[in-house]
This record gives C-alpha cells, sequence and structure tokens, in this order.
C-alpha cells in the first residue's frame, strides 16, 4: 500500500508538478504558447513584425500661429505641445512619407502592426521606438520622459497585448526610458545611453530584466542634453556599427572594437540624420536621403545594401526612420 501512493505521488508530480524548463523566451515555448517567437535578441536580424503609427488626427492639435520667435521653433504651454523644428510640414506630406517607409518594410518581409487608440494632441506618437522596445520573448513599455508624451504608455500596452506579445516589464515608479537609447549589440550585450530622457532608476528596472536572460547592459553617458543613443550609434550588420563618433564616448568605442563590432564614422559632409536607419536584415539598411559619398563607399565596401528614402518631413517633428519603427520580431542571428 505504501509502495502505491508513492507511485501514486510521483505520476500525479509528473503530471501536475512545476516545471520552470524551457525558460519562458525559449523558441519552443514561445510558439507553442503565445504562438509566435516574439521578441528581439539583436538589431540587425531579418525582420518578421513591426510596431508602427501613422500620423493622424492628433496632429490637429497643432497651431502654425503659435511660433516661439526666441527659438524659431512652435508649441503653446497651455496645450502641452511643442513643435522642435522652424516649418510645419502638411499632414498629407508626412503621411506620405510614413506609408512609403511602411511599404519599404513589407517588401522586406515585415508585418506592420499600428498602434490604436494614440491620444488627442500626442503627435509625438509616430516615434513608436520609443514608448517599447522588443526583448527576448515579449517587451519592455517604458515609462517615457517628458510631460507632452505622458500617457502614451496606455495605448502601446493595449496594441501589444491585442497583438498577442508578452509584456515582460513596465517601467514604474520613478523610473524613465525610451526606446530610443535603447540597443541590442549581440544576443547577451545591449547598451543603454543615460540622459535627460534615461534615468538611473529606469536603466536598473531594464537591466533586471536583461539579467535574468543572461544579458549584459553596458551604460553609456551621453552628452549634454542629447536624447537618445540612435542619433549617434546604429548596428548595420552582426559585426558592424554606422557611429556619428562625437556623441560616443571612447570607451564605448573601444569596448565595439572589443566586441568585435567594426564602426563605420559618418562625416561631416552628412545629413545628422543618416545614423538614424533601420537594418531589416544583416547588411541590408534602409536611410533616409543625404548620406555622403564617403560613408556610402565604406558602408558598401563593407557589403551593406542600402535602401534610400525620403524622410525629411518626418524628421522635422524631431525624429527619423529608426524612431518610427519599432521591431517586435526578429530573426536570431547568433
Amino acid at each position: 500500500m505504501e509502495q502505491k501512493n508513492k507511485s501514486h505521488y510521483s505520476d500525479t508530480i509528473k503530471l501536475f508538478g512545476s516545471e520552470p524548463e524551457p525558460a519562458f523566451e525559449s523558441v519552443d515555448r514561445l510558439t507553442a504558447l503565445w504562438s509566435r517567437n516574439w521578441g528581439c535578441d539583436n538589431d540587425v536580424g531579418q525582420i518578421r513584425a513591426v510596431l508602427m503609427h501613422r500620423p493622424g488626427d492628433e496632429f490637429g492639435v497643432i497651431d502654425r500661429g503659435k511660433r516661439i520667435d526666441t527659438t524659431g521653433t512652435f508649441g503653446d504651454l497651455e496645450k502641452g505641445w511643442y513643435w522642435q523644428s522652424d516649418r510645419i510640414p502638411e499632414l498629407s506630406e508626412l503621411q506620405a512619407q510614413h506609408d512609403t517607409l511602411a511599404d519599404v518594410l513589407r517588401a522586406e518581409g515585415a508585418e506592420v502592426i499600428y498602434l490604436e487608440g494614440v491620444g488627442q494632441g500626442r503627435f509625438k506618437s509616430v516615434y513608436t521606438r520609443d514608448s517599447s522596445f522588443a526583448i527576448k520573448g515579449g517587451a519592455i513599455v517604458a515609462r517615457l520622459a517628458p510631460r507632452m508624451r505622458h500617457g502614451e504608455e496606455l495605448p502601446v500596452t493595449r496594441t501589444l497585448a491585442k497583438a498577442g506579445m508578452p509584456i515582460l516589464r513596465t517601467l514604474h515608479g520613478t523610473a524613465m526610458a525610451e526606446g530610443g537609447s535603447f540597443a541590442w549589440l549581440n544576443s547577451s550585450t545591449a547598451v543603454i545611453g543615460r540622459g535627460i530622457r534615461v534615468n538611473d532608476q529606469g536603466i536598473a528596472q531594464i537591466a533586471d530584466v536583461l539579467r535574468h536572460q543572461g544579458v549584459e547592459t553596458i551604460v553609456v553617458d551621453l552628452s549634454g542634453y542629447d536624447i537618445h543613443i540612435d542619433g549617434h550609434f546604429l548596428m548595420v550588420d552582426t559585426h558592424l556599427a554606422l557611429v556619428s563618433p562625437r556623441g560616443l564616448s571612447f570607451v564605448f568605442l573601444e569596448r565595439l572594437k572589443e566586441l568585435g563590432i567594426k564602426t563605420v564614422e559618418i562625416t561631416e559632409d552628412d545629413n545628422s540624420w543618416v545614423v538614424n536607419g533601420l537594418a531589416v536584415r544583416p547588411g541590408r539598411v534602409i536611410m533616409p536621403r543625404g548620406l555622403s559619398a564617403g560613408t556610402r563607399r565604406a558602408l558598401e565596401g563593407h557589403g551593406v545594401e542600402i535602401i534610400e528614402i525620403d524622410y525629411d518631413k518626418v524628421q522635422l517633428n524631431g525624429g527619423g526612420i529608426h524612431c518610427s519603427t519599432c521591431p517586435l520580431i526578429r530573426d536570431r542571428v547568433d
């Protein structure tokens, strides 16, 4: 009788006992339980799904009569909006350039998932890179720093949940961080740019999630009031990055060498936005027009294929191609 009870207990454990392995982010487990291999562990693998937001009615809050003469920009403190360029394009122009980017991504094999439920006046929501970003097995929902972007976290949370993507962390407390200052270097190393939009509490919460996945988090201090690291750094292949060295520390540039990552430096002839591109697969990159002949030769010398599109109108709102895309699924490359 005692032996029978032991056998019954053993069988019960096998059927109903805890099973922590395989890890949540393992491919087999994700595809079986969450339908897709959600997440990214690199910035260059083939994009399978990407989150975007087509500019829309939220731009109606902008009043071209609200010019700030001292800065040559536009804004209204009472209504809480700010346009940081000296001219405001038509909504149709913004939509046309954004549609071109989305069409290119589809042609390159990506499913475009559009953000739903953007609040009135939140015209920065076009920059979906900032409100969330993908890690292994799911997403981290960020906590945006400036007042005019507070609340963007709600529609991105709802959209990701509707798509079926796991949310592995929502930043809370006094944490601030935005996805434009997060980048993958390889599957076991990520970098975060610390500055006016990213504080230590935000870094700690992100690093905590990554630590459980065996990922090292490198912290790079940005210069002055610089906003995001993606204004200076872009992975374009598994071991190649495009950089604007003036915005990156020497220590970080040396660390890239230690990791076996070569760099191509933009020149003074380049449009500063060229770093804000997007790799759609290893060695194939979408970039805004403005690439100098010298930088083009250097990239092509490394075998990089370049897809150029016009994106100058969207850039007037303060973000580029990289800012406007949040990859949700990429193929693994190592």
